[in-house]
């Protein structure tokens, strides 16, 4: 499957926009985790976590995609945060924080959704092929 036979795959502007987003996303959760006054080793420990998600593959690609787009969404942490900010509760903002900053920095660097293809097809493009129309023609990033 080609970067333009992936569904949905975004290109051009805004694919750069989304990495934007991402990077956005990630910066602002850095900072709001300095906020919580919550120590860096809890950030160090727990920033890869989500890629747990990933051992969903073992069990096949759409198994696999789904528990990787269920821990790469903002969905959770962004309930886990409101949660934690209703109860005045640090700790839960903190692990959504590290979570969401996570999620931006996959997002940066072009790890999108997964689709059952496989693990590199994304919403952001095929990961690691050069971007073709599938009749070796480039397609713009």
């Amino acid at each position: 499957m080609s970067a333009a036979e992936t569904p949905g795959a975004v290109r051009g502007t805004p694919r750069l926009l989304l990495r934007l987003e991402g990077a956005a996303l990630a910066l602002a959760a850095i900072l709001g985790y300095r906020a919580t006054g919550e120590g860096w080793g809890l950030f160090a420990l727990l920033i890869l976590a989500p890629d747990l998600s990933m051992l969903g593959y073992l069990a096949g690609p759409a198994p696999g995609a789904m528990l990787y787009n269920a821990a790469h969404t903002t969905l959770a942490p962004a309930a886990i945060g409101a949660l934690g900010l209703a109860l005045g509760s640090a700790l839960p903002v903190a692990l959504a924080l590290i979570w969401l900053a996570h999620i931006g920095i996959d997002r940066t660097f072009g790890y999108g959704l997964k689709y059952r293809a496989g693990f590199g097809f994304t919403h952001l493009g095929v990961i690691g092929k050069p971007h073709d129309d599938g009749a070796g023609k480039p397609v713009p990033d």
